[in-house]
């Protein structure tokens, strides 16, 4: 499992100039001698059903790993409608973060549901304006700010939904839990009706990103479609909000994400955000930063669970 060890067996959705030229509509084609090993399967589906099989399932590695042993650590494939190239090992990483021969991009069911002007579409001078806008929210000396914010959902979370229970599904409540807390600071979402039917929107788009990307009725990515559409319609009703609330100096910088991106300006005065790049900026931001949280906080509980020694030192600490 040396080849695995990092599990960056990169699945790479790629503009490159392999792809782009088997797969455009122009006359020239690559001789099939150039191509990786591997098959594209059926069109559209390729191999993402196994894939999303294997993941459910937890054996997703070993997915990866059989493919690995089958065509070696480079082959083609077809993943979520799009020509895929899968790169495994230390060598692979390497290529992929330190070359400039490469111009990665999402699936277009991910374009489609975060949006065309994320950070995660842009390249060049575009996405480093973006990455910085990020970077200003993400100061130390603005996280500061927020301590007060993230102590007060997590208590408020504990006494409805931990206090006077013998036992609790862990993973989904830290699921809501980080939801609560990035709406907290990246809209400035409050408790309440507003929240609630954002995080079920937020639910059921995220069913669809990695689904197969079939546009039809009862499909989980026309689900997660609709959903990405009525979040997108809220998150742009806050941005108009926001901006108004800052002519009038009833907001702040620091009041949340969207203030922070709406604030900021280039050297000639301008917004250095369109209100488009900010609302799919904070789509993006919503996504990155909730599965990632909730599952390492789920781990957390689980290992102090299971480890008392630890537990105690922790409650003695406070």
């Amino acid at each position: 499992m040396e080849q695995t060890s990092s599990l960056f067996m990169v699945f790479f959705f790629l503009e490159t100039r392999l792809f782009v030229d088997i797969f455009s509509h122009g006359k020239r084609r690559w001789p099939a001698a150039k191509l990786p090993p591997g098959s594209l399967g059926l069109p559209v589906i390729g191999q993402s059903l196994g894939l999303l099989r294997a993941m459910r399932n937890n054996s997703g590695e070993l997915w990866v790993q059989h493919r690995i042993e089958r065509y070696g650590t480079v082959s083609k494939l077809s993943l979520f409608g799009k020509p895929t190239v899968l790169l495994a090992g230390p060598a692979a990483n390497k290529f992929v973060f330190f070359s400039g021969a490469l111009a990665m991009q999402q699936p277009r069911s991910v374009q489609r549901i975060l949006g065309e002007r994320s950070i995660l579409e842009l390249v060049g001078a575009d996405h480093r304006r973006v990455r910085g806008a990020l970077t200003e929210f993400l100061r130390p000396e603005m996280l500061k700010m927020y301590v007060g914010k993230i102590d007060g959902e997590a208590r408020r979370h504990l006494e409805e939904s931990w206090a006077g229970r013998a036992a609790v599904m862990v993973l989904p409540l830290m699921k809501r839990l980080t939801f609560d807390i990035i709406a907290t600071l990246l809209f400035g979402l409050g408790h309440g009706a507003a929240r609630d039917a954002l995080a079920g929107d937020f639910e059921r788009m995220m069913g669809g990103i990695w689904a197969v990307p079939v546009d039809l009725p009862f499909t989980a990515f026309r689900r997660s479609i609709r959903a990405a559409d009525r979040a997108r319609r809220l998150v742009a009703g806050i941005t108009r909000e926001r901006k108004a609330a800052l002519e009038q100096g009833t907001a702040t910088r620091s009041s949340d994400l969207i203030a922070c991106l709406l604030s900021l300006t280039d050297s000639r005065g301008e917004r250095l955000l369109t209100e488009e790049e900010i609302v799919d900026t904070v789509m993006v931001a919503l996504v990155a930063g909730h599965d990632t949280s909730s599952i390492l906080m789920t781990f957390m509980v689980r290992h102090l669970a299971n480890d008392p020694a630890t537990l105690a030192a922790m409650l003695q600490g406070t």
